[in-house]
């Protein structure tokens, strides 16, 4: 986290694209401002702000502040009456002279308040909820609860009271990655941070102090990051096809109350054509967020990422893909969505293993030595694989718990859920597992066949639970030409064929939502995964 200093008063920053962090400088010296000139006029006195380029401080990073249509400041006059500017910028300004009515003495000194554009006098409302339609900009500053005091005193230059406003939030601005290329077609909907204590409410801007006063129960703020509008650029959300960080791309700022807060932050993403949405969460820990100052939040977004390789017909030699997979990104090869979705990788190919004699080496091991003898996986890979009479321990004794948040990533396309069994080691140190025999104990069911299913706890295990046990997504599956089930079954195959089956059938673990069995009419033909356990 990097923290840098806000050193100028103008209220909002416009962040220029790039990688780095560099220098910046005005492009636009015009001064907006809404009215003619009236006689009314005549009763208000001007309170300017700007300086000229050559003077004027740039940001650290990328950028410059700018007054922001809409923006008003607010004076107490001679009479102790607030008095708020009775214009305002009309677009994004360097400098601006506001007209403030009241009277007001040329050889004092006022406080002037900028309470941003939903707050009023010196009341302050830092937005529990905040909106930005696109990557790297901060015009949504002033109605997130961007604020500043400031000390007026005359100028004869201007004639008008003069100020540089010192601003009293803080700032942090989030910069993601995604190292896991599957990400590559997902889009930041919101950023959430959670704190230990108040970081949106309404405060008061103090004159004495120079600080944000008061407190409040709002420990949430949730950023929006899209643009309502459909047809947009950033209707989405924020790319995330960034393997560096890039405020260019997804840069996303927040408005915060200073202080020292534990943060915890959920990036929320989102894969338009699976419809998966949900959230990536990293701890910051207690830090001091100083006023005035905002702060560098770099987050790569790494999730679990599954092979599409791992697709095989029962006992086969290679995968059920195999020279048709899809990252050679080939139309018409491996499909990467499953049935009933669309985008970029179609739900169905003719390049599907087809026969024993076309396909020998995808083809599954289509073996029969008799009913009820024990048909067991010849290949290498498969003989990797838990038995039959293993998958029904880990289905009855593996306290099965259903995940519906954890994300997880295959074939470039975002998923979330999965079942969480305990680990193999685990089981044998409670006296939960035989290879030779079934949960019952009695029956082999690579001889006799035996349904086993289980409930699935919801409750969410904790930190000290879950290193016992190990996650299985649902991945899915092939069946012909057509990938079906991704994100709502799991199928999971086993060294042991179907006994009572003559050469069809085998056996594989299966996950759902909420529940985990033994599967025993798992045609050999299907495209399921070939997973070791743990």
């Amino acid at each position: 986290m990097r923290k840098l200093t806000f050193k100028s008063r103008i209220l909002s920053l416009a962040v220029l694209c790039g990688l780095t962090l560099a220098l910046a400088s005005c492009t636009n010296e015009d001064i907006a401002q809404n009215g003619n000139q009236t006689d009314n006029e005549k009763n208000l006195t001007i309170f300017s702000t700007g300086e000229t380029p050559a003077t004027r401080t740039s940001m650290e990073s990328n950028g410059i502040f700018y007054w922001e249509a809409g923006d008003k400041i607010w004076v107490k006059d001679d009479n102790g009456t607030w008095q708020q500017s009775s214009n305002s910028p009309t677009n994004r300004t360097a400098s601006f002279k506001f007209k403030v009515p009241g009277k007001f003495t040329k050889g004092s000194t006022y406080k002037v308040y900028y309470p941003g554009q939903n707050g009023s006098q010196n009341q302050v409302t830092i937005a529990a909820s905040q909106s930005q339609t696109e990557p790297n900009t901060t015009t949504h500053f002033g109605t997130s609860g961007d604020c500043g005091i400031a000390d007026a005193a005359w100028s004869n230059i201007e004639n008008g009271f003069t100020f540089t406003l010192d601003h009293k939030a803080s700032y942090l601005l989030f910069l993601l990655r995604a190292s896991n290329f599957s990400l590559y077609d997902c889009y930041l909907t919101k950023i959430e941070v959670i704190s230990d204590n108040d970081i949106a409410s309404t405060y008061t801007l103090d004159q004495t102090s120079g600080k944000l006063i008061g407190g409040g129960s709002g420990n949430q703020i949730v950023l929006t990051t899209k643009n309502p509008n459909p047809g947009t650029a950033n209707y989405n959300g924020f790319p995330l096809n960034n393997r560096i960080t890039s405020a260019a791309t997804n840069g996303a700022y927040m408005v915060i109350k200073p202080g020292t807060h534990n943060l915890k932050v959920r990036y929320w993403v989102k894969d338009i054509a699976t419809g998966t949405e949900g959230y990536i969460t990293k701890i910051l820990g207690s830090k001091n967020y100083d006023q005035n100052k905002y702060y560098n939040i770099t987050a790569n977004l790494d999730i679990n990422n599954y092979s599409g390789n791992n697709y095989y017909m029962w006992d086969a030699q290679k995968p059920y893909w195999y020279g048709y997979e899809w990252y050679h990104l080939q139309n018409g090869w491996q499909p990467i969505l499953p049935n009933g979705k669309t985008g970029t990788g179609t739900s169905t190919s003719a390049f599907y293993p087809k026969s024993k004699t076309t396909d020998p080496l995808r083809w599954y091991n289509g073996t029969f030595p008799g009913y009820h003898k024990s048909n067991s996986a010849t290949t290498t890979l498969f003989q990797t694989l838990p038995n039959a009479n293993e998958l029904s321990w880990y289905t009855m004794k593996g306290d099965p718990h259903w995940d519906d948040d954890i994300l997880w990533t295959t074939m470039g396309h975002l998923y979330k859920g999965g079942m969480w069994l305990k680990k193999k080691s685990v089981l044998q140190s409670e006296g939960n597992y035989n290879t030779e025999r079934s949960a019952d104990g009695v029956t082999d069911l690579r001889i006799t066949y035996k349904y086993y299913n289980n409930v699935a706890s919801f409750s969410p295990l904790s930190a000290t639970e879950i290193n016992k046990y190990f996650f299985l997504p649902t991945l899915g599956g092939y069946t012909g030409s057509m990938f079906f089930g991704t994100g709502v079954y799991g199928y999971y195959w086993s060294s042991s064929a179907f006994s009572e089956e003559s050469g069809h059938e085998a056996y594989a673990l299966q996950i759902t939502r909420g529940e985990v069995y033994v599967y025993q009419n798992g045609g050999r033909g299907t495209g399921m995964i070939v997973q070791a356990f743990e």
